[in-house]
């Protein structure tokens, strides 16, 4: 995947000083030796702080030794002021964790008090406002520890990857698309840049492209992905066209940032004036890391690149859109799937979900645009039902008056055909009427959702939490009510 940043972690051992530091540099050593064997590559900074100038040499050391997150060790109960010092001078994300005792046979001399000492770190932090990510339960021996570490590298990933990104838009959005309308100013609030652009801007700098020496290069990649689906093979150099339209503005426009992605308007001038749809050049570069959303949807650009970085594997956005017919439930899911009729639901867009994650994609038309539109104009959609396999849906949206709030609903896309058309699949979350009535209607949430392949719900809630999302809501399990569920139905 490009466009993602590779995280190299560091970390630094405290230590109070009315306690061994021996302690906290062996408890460390032990930690490192658990991350390597289990595969974490992490460098072991050999200065344990205990003091403010000591916590300035530590950070000069990861610093030198090119880290770009940290994990802060309480070896022991740690020193308040100089650990939570690490947090705010460290250029990235930061882990605070804590050792769990040896053993019994050493509660005096080697007893480290570190259980204690997260308390007060965790107060300090809060003190001083300083963001840190405390994993759920941050005390544990080293084995326990190196796999929290091992969490921690994806979540570090992701917020390192916001801080350096840029969401470049071309809109308007459509007349009464609403539902994708959200405020940008909490993207600021998060350190994600926005440019925002005019549809006009992107088909000038589209037909600047026209005749481009690279484009033949380009349909030949098309022609090898898409194999016996080329279908509509009179397209593929205008598809070629605005996909190297939009990766030179991608490297034009980058500015200060490392990362892009795009929330492009894709309807209904796009196709009468472009001639095609965008939906399969949409679908290429999110398999490369640089999601493309469809309908100018900018919070949700936003969380497909965060399933990204998450995953390190391509993403979708799909439209949750449609019940699943009662005679196919019926035929293809009752009685070999343990999920109720209203569980189920198709997730579907236009042609988008890139060619990896599709059972036998296909180059089509449009057909929903082709009902108004010559259907020539409507080429371009990459269309097959959506591989199964396990999935988590997913969105990070502002509220108008800004806030953040999210959703994580884990799940499957069921083995069924769609017999349908566009990018499609029968999917599978339990109690998904509910979490449908309860979240996604009663929390105003647009009806574009994120799509990673496979199960990423503790790590987006984790990220979701660190960002200071006011709400990460879940599909709940039957039994446990939402807020505003009838308690007598």
């Amino acid at each position: 995947m490009t466009n993602i940043p590779q995280v190299k972690a560091g970390i630094i051992a405290v230590s109070r000083d009315c306690f061994p530091i021996t302690l906290s540099e062996s408890r460390r050593a032990a930690v490192v030796a658990a991350c390597k064997a289990q595969g974490t590559d992490i460098y072991e900074c050999p200065k344990a702080v205990e003091n403010e100038k000591d916590a300035l040499e530590a950070l000069e050391g990861v610093k030198k030794a090119g880290c770009n997150a940290l994990v802060v060790y309480l070896g022991n109960f740690g020193p308040e002021t100089s650990e939570t010092m690490l947090a705010k001078y460290f250029d990235g994300p930061v882990m605070f964790i804590a050792a769990a005792e040896d053993s019994q046979s050493d509660l005096l001399d080697g007893r480290g008090d570190a259980y204690c000492g997260m308390l007060n770190c965790s107060y300090n932090l809060k003190l001083r406002e300083i963001k840190a990510y405390i994993p759920e339960y941050p005390v544990g021996t080293p084995s326990q520890l190196a796999e929290k570490i091992k969490d921690f590298i994806p979540i570090a990933r992701t917020i390192i990857a916001l801080s350096n990104l840029k969401i470049i838009s071309f809109g308007p959005r459509p007349q009464d698309f609403l539902a994708c309308n959200a405020p940008i100013k909490a993207l600021y609030g998060i350190d994600v840049e926005i440019e925002e652009n005019s549809e006009l801007d992107l088909f000038e700098a589209f037909n600047n492209h026209e005749g481009d020496e690279r484009i033949p290069a380009v349909v030949s990649d098309m022609e090898k992905e898409l194999g016996v689906g080329n279908l509509k093979a009179e397209i593929l150099p205008k598809l070629a066209q605005y996909e190297l339209t939009l990766l030179d503005w991608a490297d034009a426009h980058k500015g200060g940032r490392e990362y892009v992605c795009f929330a492009n308007k894709c309807w209904p001038a796009f196709q009468t004036q472009f001639k095609f749809v965008p939906c399969y050049v949409n679908s290429r570069l999110a398999s490369r890391g640089i999601p493309v959303s469809c309908e100018v949807d900018i919070y949700g650009a936003l969380s497909e690149y965060i399933g990204a970085c998450l995953s390190m594997d391509a993403v979708t956005l799909l439209d949750i859109n449609n019940s699943v017919p009662e005679d196919m439930f019926e035929a293809g899911i009752k009685g070999k799937y343990n999920y109720k009729h209203t569980d189920t639901f198709m997730g579907f867009h236009c042609g988008n979900t890139p060619s990896c994650k599709l059972c036998s994609g296909a180059m089509k038309f449009q057909k929903i645009m082709a009902r108004t539109l010559p259907r020539e104009f409507t080429n371009g959609t990459l269309e097959g039902n959506i591989a199964p396999g396990d999935i988590t849906f997913f969105r990070l949206q502002s509220t108008a008056d800004t806030k953040l709030r999210a959703y994580v609903a884990e799940g499957e896309v069921l083995p069924v055909d769609c017999l349908s058309f566009g990018s499609i699949g029968v999917f599978a979350i339990p109690e998904m009427a509910r979490f449908y009535r309860h979240v996604l209607i009663e929390k105003n949430f647009p009806h574009h959702g994120a799509v990673v392949f496979g199960h990423y719900g503790k790590l987006l809630f984790e990220v979701f939490k660190y960002l200071g999302a006011e709400s990460v809501d879940f599909n709940r399990p039957a039994g446990y009510r939402y807020r505003t569920e009838n308690p007598f139905d």
